[in-house]
């Protein structure tokens, strides 16, 4: 059993044990508190036995990242209300030592019972990413939602106002569990009938057999210009224990023939045109390009070799520090980047026109959705499918619509 988790159990217990001083202060009746130990040892247990079969530098299937989930779930629970009961027990502790210098005896002890009222705010503010973290697993993970946006250029080619953009991203296919949610997904796509469907990376998780269970729901994707796709970091088969050398670089060879089977035409550092009455846009693809220790295989330089500097540029790129660290300052004018990789983490607090959070946001400076700099754009797609987490809430699954207008045309 991996070292980690060993430690993380032993403060999962601790937690819980330490917890339940706020469970048994609101509920005396025994069936409650027996109920208390049996669902956080179960939780346990259930993981520990799914955890037996990983094997590690594999992907964990679907049951043993539910298990997981559940188990998390469990753990924040114990630490918000542990959390709780130790600073009680400071406070109490403090006040009883205060009582016992000055002489003040209430009752037979100086120490001042627990609270009702520090448990019942412990269970409630604990009870908040519980609940939402089992129901982002029960329901999050497949509600779908279609994002559109409409942007102005002033250089887009008169023929392609209105042109219309599908994006979609991190498929994670490995982590799929519900074939008709997944099929839904499919038809959520092709009813926004775009010209074109661009997907920005991690198809898999680790391993192109992933996406074989998968692939003749994707290959209904349709659009009247086709559909392009580039790599991420997650499709190299970086984060897998092979065999050999061998194997690694066979299993990316079986991933490019999958999506050429699917229908996807991709992209390695290079570029295609799209084409419309006798005009057209340049449809940019790199390989995955990520700061912070990712797999930096991108080349911007010769992805667009071939391209002249004024013509309309349209760039699909897996990781957005890439468009930060690269694309923004580049001689050429990249018009849109189409990125992903973040997830928006899964998990956080969406309200449009007031509220924009998750914990990514201290990891990626654009972590979702549309930003501008110095005229250019970045959409940053959430993705379409999940992984480690095998849930959402708040961040939920994305099927991104852009609209492309000739500003000043009517």
């Amino acid at each position: 059993m991996p070292r980690f988790f060993i430690i993380v159990s032993i403060l999962y217990i601790i937690s819980a044990v330490y917890g339940f001083q706020a469970f048994r202060t609101l509920f005396k009746n025994p069936f409650a508190q027996w109920s208390y130990g049996i669902l956080f040892l179960g939780a346990m247990i259930y993981f520990m036995i799914k955890l037996n079969n990983y094997q590690p530098g594999s992907a964990m299937n679907p049951s043993t990242a539910v298990a997981g989930g559940i188990f998390f779930s469990f753990f924040i629970l114990g630490m918000v209300l542990g959390s709780f009961m130790i600073l009680e027990d400071v406070t109490r502790l403090f006040s009883a030592g205060y009582r016992k210098i000055v002489g003040i005896t209430e009752g037979q002890s100086y120490f001042p019972s627990r609270r009702k009222f520090v448990s019942t705010l412990a269970l409630g503010i604990g009870a908040l990413p519980f609940g939402a973290l089992l129901y982002g697993m029960y329901r999050g993970k497949y509600n779908y939602k279609v994002l559109k946006y409409a942007l102005e250029f002033e250089d887009l080619p008169d023929e392609f106002d209105g042109y219309q953009i599908t994006q979609i991203s991190d498929v994670h296919s490995g982590s799929f569990d519900d074939y008709d949610k997944v099929a839904y997904g499919i038809n959520l796509i092709n009813e926004q009938n775009s010209d074109v469907i661009l997907f920005t990376g991690d198809m898999v998780n680790n391993k192109a057999d992933e996406m074989e269970p998968w692939a003749d729901l994707f290959a209904k994707l349709d659009a009247r210009d086709g559909k392009f796709s580039v790599l991420g970091n997650h499709d190299y088969g970086d984060y897998a224990s092979w065999p050999s050398a061998e194997a690694k670089e066979q299993n990316l060879v079986d991933l490019i023939n999958l999506q050429k089977d699917i229908g996807f035409d991709l992209l390695l550092n290079e570029h295609r045109y799209l084409e419309k009455n006798g005009k057209k846009i340049a449809l940019v693809g790199v390989e995955n390009w990520g700061a912070g220790g990712f797999k930096k295989a991108g080349d911007l330089k010769k992805a667009v070799e071939g391209i002249q500097k004024e013509d309309f540029k349209i760039l699909m790129s897996h990781d957005p520090s890439h468009w930060e660290q690269q694309v923004v300052s580049d001689d050429y004018h990249y018009h849109l980047t189409l990125s992903g990789h973040t997830h928006g983490m899964q998990f956080g607090i969406e309200i449009p026109g007031w509220v924009k959070w998750s914990p990514v946001k201290w990891r990626y400076k654009y972590w979702a959705g549309l930003y501008e700099e110095v005229g250019q754009y970045i959409n940053v797609n959430r993705g379409f499918g999940f992984i480690g987490y095998p849930g959402r809430f708040g961040i939920w699954p994305e099927i991104s619509v852009i609209t492309l207008k000739k500003k000043g045309l009517t």
